[in-house]
């Protein structure tokens, strides 16, 4: 049923993958990445690591493309955190869209029990 919902979450149920990614940023510090090169280190498929890089600006930044390449790096406020500050911010954003969902699936149950009441007495 989830999947005829054109809803793209960006945080719930990869967390585990955007700490990977920030973790790679922080071993290769001062460093702009490729996907590719991010895909390689991580193990997680190039398409995934482009997506999630596109999708999730409050933790990577596009850097300018020089010679044809675009490369990314970590924001400044997320360098400045903890990697505990940013495993309990991912955390906290997955919480987030899990709510959005439920109060989603919640709303579309509550207008089917209102049709179910209303249709009701006329069988």
């Amino acid at each position: 049923m989830f999947g005829l919902i054109p809803v793209n979450f960006r945080f719930r149920g990869k967390v585990r993958q955007l700490f990977d990614l920030y973790e790679c940023f922080l071993s290769h510090p001062g460093r702009g990445l490729h996907p590719t090169q991010l895909s390689r280190y991580t193990g997680i498929a190039f398409a995934d690591v482009a997506r999630m890089l596109d999708r999730t600006p409050e933790l990577f930044v596009r850097l300018p493309k020089r010679d044809g390449i675009t490369r990314y790096r970590l924001t400044s406020a997320m360098t400045a955190r903890e990697p505990e500050q940013v495993e309990q911010f991912l955390k906290t954003s997955a919480r987030r869209e899990s709510l959005i969902l439920y109060a989603f699936g919640a709303m579309v149950l509550c207008a089917l029990l209102i049709v179910a009441i209303l249709v009701a007495p006329a069988l």
